[in-house]
């Protein structure tokens, strides 16, 4: 575990500082796109992996709690960076560097302190018999709908709150306001997981959200857009704890749920290279927002329901408390 969370913190403070230096395109492309992302995707899912080995019945709420640090940093860290570059004299370079040694001190702690329960397995890297399985598949095909619509308000709430008229200012809090909402929506539905159901939560998220992203262009003023912005905030992040609880439903063995919420949240999470891209080419073809709503939300829906679906290669069937 700790073989790859502390090269994984170092790379990640290292891109943060090297992004203070970017100024072209491909820069940012290579520190925030390549480096950060799998510093990032490292350090998150080994934690989660080494979280989920010391609970059982309470796994779901153990592992919505660790993932509520995340939406707390997307609440300071935003409001602090627009604080730097806007409120003092400070540029760009050094508000960077500044938010990567608040971040240091985090990162050594978390390196220092993370360990696992059970020894690591001594197989192959990867399971491929894993693919076999129906529910580890449809689980996939469940979450990668539900990112396709999770991140279409992530990436666009602050855009089309400022077509709306809303002041610019405001419009990039909307993202801390969601994130502040999403700190309650991965702990609450842990806690619920863990009494009704990991699957259940999870497809009942993907309804939710899916209905909340149907609605994208309907909030036309400030109060509408700091309100969706709570509730969006809250189901999407019922997804985000949800998701990788419910991958550790497939594993039999317990040192494999890190492997098996590695295989599956990274091949579902190729729905974020497609879903944002996506939506920006309807943004210009349209020239509005209507047609992103009702592509992202009926996709999410589907995935609510194909988790619903993947209950019947459970014990329990489609009514079980599973």
């Amino acid at each position: 575990m700790t073989q790859i969370i502390r090269p994984a913190a170092v790379a990640y403070i290292l891109a943060i500082k090297m992004m203070s230096l970017c100024r072209a395109y491909w820069q940012f492309m290579l520190c925030q796109g390549v480096l950060l992302g799998l510093s990032m995707g490292f350090m998150m899912y080994t934690a989660l992996a080494a979280v989920s080995q010391f609970f059982d019945k309470k796994r779901a709420a153990a592992m919505g709690i660790a993932v509520s640090g995340s939406s707390l940093g997307g609440v300071i860290i935003p409001i602090a960076l627009s604080k730097m570059l806007s409120g003092s004299s400070l540029g760009y370079g050094w508000s960077v560097r500044i938010l990567a040694f608040i971040m240091l001190p985090m990162a050594a702690f978390a390196t220092a302190t993370i360990t696992t329960r059970l020894p690591p397995r001594t197989t192959t890297f990867l399971i491929p018999s894993a693919f076999r399985q129906v529910k580890f598949l449809c689980l996939i095909v469940a979450v990668f709908c539900m990112f396709v619509g999770l991140f279409t308000p992530l990436f666009y709430l602050p855009t089309y709150a400022v077509s709306r008229g809303i002041e610019t200012t405001l419009a990039s809090y909307m993202l801390a306001i969601l994130n502040a909402a999403s700190t309650f929506g991965r702990i609450i539905p842990g806690i619920l997981a863990d009494k009704f159901g990991r699957l259940n939560m999870l497809s009942i998220a993907g309804v939710m959200n899916g209905i909340v992203v149907l609605c994208f262009d309907q909030p036309k003023s400030t109060v509408g857009l700091v309100v969706y912005a709570v509730v969006f905030g809250f189901t999407s992040g019922m997804i985000i704890s949800g998701a990788s609880a419910a991958f550790t439903l497939c594993p039999k063995d317990p040192r494999d749920m890190g492997t098996y919420m590695g295989m599956g949240l990274t091949t579902a999470a190729l729905a974020v290279l497609i879903g944002p891209p996506l939506n920006g080419l309807l943004i210009d073809r349209y020239g509005g927002f209507f047609e992103v709503s009702m592509l992202s939300g009926s996709i999410c829906l589907v995935g609510g329901f194909v988790t619903l679906a993947s209950k019947r290669a459970t014990p329990g069937g489609i009514f079980g408390r599973v």
